[in-house]
């Protein structure tokens, strides 16, 4: 087991990590951060969500700043404007005890003119959501001139929701940058598309735990029941539950609206968020889960895209995902940074055939609750 230090992680680096309980590095971070640091290079990274893989990218890009140069040097792309925030929250906390390394994020859902306004300040990094970023390119409002290295984070996220037009646009205009770093859950065709096109053919790949496709903390269970069970099955779920915060996955936002209306109804501190809330919206439900004022969050597989809050027990499918991906998705919002977690599929006799394609293809084992 190496140190961050033994990685060649620096000393003032170091010392924000200690601070923050970062002391020992997960398996990507081990076979990444040295690898970044040695030289320039495009680089495939597939780990499971909750893996570490912010840090795996976010110190060796930290390292390769100068912060004397007050230009752009580093592009780090997201899904969502949450995970785009989150990303440059981290930043911030590793930087802690570093010279002053700025770093802004700009994103849909805002006015675009407020982050021109903070895009005039020094700035180091720019982590950003694809439409966000190509409106500025196009707008000649940011000055990406000076970037040697841009991060894809959750490429395969990004793609299903629709930026494959805007990333290859992006990757384009910056196809001269030496450093290109894409991380990912899954490598889909698309993503292994996008790597051909835009990274180069010798960009070392890092797999980690590919046998293990989800999280070998999350314990998977699933219940049989008739449709109009359903609920009956998750108040008591919920119940033995006591003390545990979750997140509930519906497939349509009209599932999300009508399970939150009906656990309110019980007296159960809940929400939905999904596609159609406006962004003041859903910053307000998301506020209240993360300060724990919420406990379950019911959520459609887009809306929940870049959520990341720590010490989630567990995640139900209220109704099972239509894609693979979205079930590794899904579980693995919980049982993060080492710890626990259950994921309970509350499925019909007739949808049997899609948990055993589940365990199959993902190579889990699911047990029965009775």
């Amino acid at each position: 087991m190496s140190s961050f230090r033994e990685l060649g992680i620096k000393a003032d680096l170091n010392k924000g990590l200690k601070e923050l309980g970062i002391v020992t590095p997960s398996k990507i971070q081990e076979q990444v951060i040295p690898l970044l640091l040695a030289s320039d290079t495009d680089l495939i990274g597939q780990a499971q969500t909750g893996t570490g893989k912010t840090a795996a990218y976010g110190l060796p890009l930290l390292q390769k700043i100068d912060p004397k140069n007050q230009t752009i040097q580093g592009l780090v792309l997201c899904p969502t404007r949450e995970l785009g925030q989150q990303v440059a929250k981290q930043f911030f906390k590793f930087t802690k005890y570093t010279e002053r390394i700025f770093t802004t994020a700009v994103y849909g859902g805002e006015k675009i003119e407020l982050q021109i306004e903070r895009l005039r300040r020094p700035n180091h990094l720019v982590v950003a959501t694809p439409g966000r970023l190509l409106d500025l390119i196009r707008r000649k409002d940011i000055d990406i001139r000076g970037v040697h290295t841009v991060i894809l984070d959750e490429a395969d996220e990004m793609l299903s929701m629709g930026f494959k037009k805007d990333l290859d646009a992006i990757l384009k205009v910056l196809s001269s940058v030496r450093n290109k770093w894409l991380f990912s859950a899954t490598l889909p065709v698309e993503i292994k598309r996008m790597v051909s096109d835009h990274l180069s053919p010798t960009a070392p790949k890092i797999e980690v735990n590919k046998k293990e496709l989800v999280n070998r903390d999350i314990d998977h269970k699933f219940v049989i029941c008739d449709e109009q069970d359903k609920l009956n099955v998750l108040l008591q779920f919920l119940k033995s539950e006591t003390g545990h915060r979750g997140v509930i996955f519906c497939k349509t936002k009209a599932a999300t609206q009508k399970l939150a209306a009906q656990l309110k109804a019980k007296n159960i501190s809940a929400d939905a968020i999904h596609g159609d809330l406006k962004q003041k919206e859903r910053d307000k439900v998301m506020r209240a889960f993360k300060n724990e004022s919420l406990r379950i969050l019911i959520a459609t597989d887009l809306a929940a895209r870049g959520i990341d809050i720590h010490g989630l027990g567990f995640v139900v499918h209220f109704q099972l995902p239509d894609q693979l991906e979205y079930y590794t998705h899904r579980s693995g919002r919980t049982a993060r940074a080492g710890k626990k977690g259950v994921s309970l599929s509350i499925v019909t006799s007739k949808e049997m055939k899609q948990i055993r394609y589940i365990e199959k293809h993902l190579a889990i084992n699911f047990k029965q609750v009775r």
